[in-house]
């Protein structure tokens, strides 16, 4: 109002932006400040790099963390090359909100050189957190070599042979001839419990005869008015009887045949039989016939007396027989024990059969399973393939030293040093094991130079391919890679194929070789095989040599 002596003063538009800028700065401020203060903090510490063979460092990895954070250390060979002998407990101090934590690590390494002890990861809350890397360097013990002497490697020593696995060998085998002799003996030498069949079978003719008019007696033949059935029955037991005590053909002669060789046979003395049994014979034959092919039915009276007559014509059959004279029992005596033997051999015969069909399916199984080759090969025996098989032996050959596994031990070659190389090489120490007759050739060659300086390798392999050149190996091709032992040393492979003459001949065989140089300032260490290409064990027993060479890259 004008006049009134008032001012009237209006907010500014510029305040709120001031005041909201402020307070974003200030937040910013705070949570950068929060974020440094929580922010883990990782390193590692080694309290020394430089240690000899077989001694240990202390490293140890430091985090300092928020109490609340979850820390995990590495675990296992994570420090590769070196190698971890302990881990200790972690020692955890804190400080408020905060924690620092300490995890020490006992590390070593048995051979010289430097090594770089690798970045280690640490995981907080799920994010890894890396240590720098180390360098160590692993120094060798020195060796007085003026007062302590150098002495060749110790003859070889003869052992016992192991024989831990033979008796696995002799179990299975016994257990196996157990169980054939037990089914052998249960399917073929056992006596069987005869049948009634077969009880009845083995009786003389005679008394056989009489069991089975016995049986035919209480059969229910005539009840059934089965009188054909009873009728041919009755016959063939009065021709089987005829047949085997009285000897003539009685079961395929028709009923006039029959009686006609009973009247000779009676006529020659050779029958004590009167016409009254001989015309209940004839009856009884007759009317065999008619049931049988007229289809007559007589009385069952009349049958069962029919069967009465059929058992006195076997009874005064049997008494009609002469007594055999001396020569004849003693036939029937040979035939008999002829007969037991016939039995007993056929017995050995169905041994042998099933002995020999075990071995056929044992080896159709074992071929079809391993294949041919190799049963071959395991039952004729193969040269690599015993070596393969036999027990191996690790070594160490040489200085500086080459370790590897072999079949048989390395044996030392009394080689002279060329004059050429006399004024390179101060010592040479050669090993080698072969099979000249398989060409089969596996060695190891350690050298000191006399000056401090890195081997010619070129000139090496070159030597070696010009040697078997000269000896005869024709269409050599060769590779070169770089390898690396068990232990890490890195070296040389040369490898390839070609064609090797025969030793003290002219033919060539196809063949492989394998030569892997090592080396350093004043030494050089050689591993060599040679082997046929078409030798499948030769090959194994390379690949196992290969795999367990090892080598000291100090001189």
């Amino acid at each position: 109002m004008i006049g009134s002596g008032r001012h009237i003063v209006r907010p500014s538009r510029i305040a709120p932006y001031f005041y909201g800028l402020t307070f974003t700065c200030l937040l910013f401020f705070c949570c950068t400040l929060l974020s440094a203060q929580e922010t883990p903090k990782v390193y590692g510490e080694a309290d020394t790099t430089v240690i000899r063979i077989g001694e240990q460092i202390k490293y140890s990895i430091f985090v300092e963390a928020d109490t609340t954070d979850q820390v995990i250390f590495p675990e296992g060979q994570t420090f590769s090359p070196l190698e971890t002998v302990e881990a200790f407990k972690t020692d955890t101090t804190r400080s408020g909100s905060r924690m620092m934590l300490q995890k020490m690590y006992a590390l070593t390494q048995f051979d010289s050189g430097f090594y770089k002890l690798p970045v280690q990861r640490i995981d907080i809350n799920g994010k890894g957190y890396f240590t720098d890397s180390l360098l160590i360097a692993v120094n060798t013990v020195p060796v007085d070599t003026v007062n302590q002497g150098m002495y060749d490697i110790k003859p070889l020593m003869e052992v016992d042979r192991n024989y831990s696995d033979l008796w696995k060998i002799i179990v299975w085998g016994l257990l196996s001839l157990v169980l054939l002799a037990a089914v052998l003996y249960w399917f073929v030498f056992r006596k069987k419990p005869l049948t009634e069949e077969e009880k009845a079978a083995l009786l003389p003719p005679y008394d056989r005869a009489l069991l089975e008019l016995k049986k035919l007696e209480n059969s229910r033949y005539l009840i059934q008015d089965d009188y054909k059935q009873y009728y041919s029955e009755l016959t063939d037991i009065l021709r089987s009887y005829l047949e085997e005590d009285v000897h003539i053909t009685a079961l395929e002669s028709t009923t006039g045949q029959l009686l006609l060789k009973i009247e000779l046979l009676r006529d020659a003395g050779e029958l004590k039989l009167d016409d009254q049994t001989l015309e209940q014979f004839r009856r009884i034959l007759e009317t065999a016939d008619l049931v049988k092919f007229a289809k007559s039915k007589p009385d069952p009276s009349a049958a069962q007396r029919d069967r009465d007559i059929v058992e006195e014509i076997v009874v005064k059959t049997h008494e009609g027989i002469p007594e055999p004279t001396e020569e004849e029992l003693q036939l029937q005596e040979e035939y008999r024990e002829q007969q037991i033997r016939k039995k007993e051999l056929r017995k050995w015969y169905i041994a042998a059969a099933s002995l020999v069909l075990l071995m056929i399916t044992s080896a159709v199984f074992a071929i079809s399973y391993y294949g041919f080759g190799y049963v071959k090969d395991s039952v004729l025996g193969h040269p690599s393939k015993t070596l393969l098989d036999g027990e191996w032996v690790s070594s160490s050959y040489g200085f500086p030293p080459v370790r590897l596994q072999s079949p048989e031990v390395l044996l030392r070659q009394q080689d002279e040093i060329k004059p050429e190389d006399k004024s390179l090489i101060q010592q040479e120490q050669n090993f080698e094991f072969s099979l000249p007759d398989h060409w089969f050739v596996m060695g190891t060659i350690s050298q000191t130079l006399k000056e401090q300086k890195a081997p010619e390798v070129q000139k090496d392999i070159d030597e070696l391919l010009k040697k078997w050149t000269d000896q005869g190996a024709r269409n050599l091709i060769t590779k070169q890679e770089e390898f690396t032992t068990g232990n890490g040393v890195k070296g040389i492979k040369i490898y390839g194929s070609g064609s090797f003459r025969e030793p003290g001949g002219s033919d060539t065989r196809r063949g492989q070789y394998a030569i892997f140089i090592f080396g350093g300032e004043g030494f050089q260490q050689q591993v060599y095989l040679s082997w046929l290409e078409d030798d499948p064990y030769a090959k194994e027993i390379v690949e196992r040599v290969i795999n367990s060479i090892e080598v000291k890259t100090e001189s």
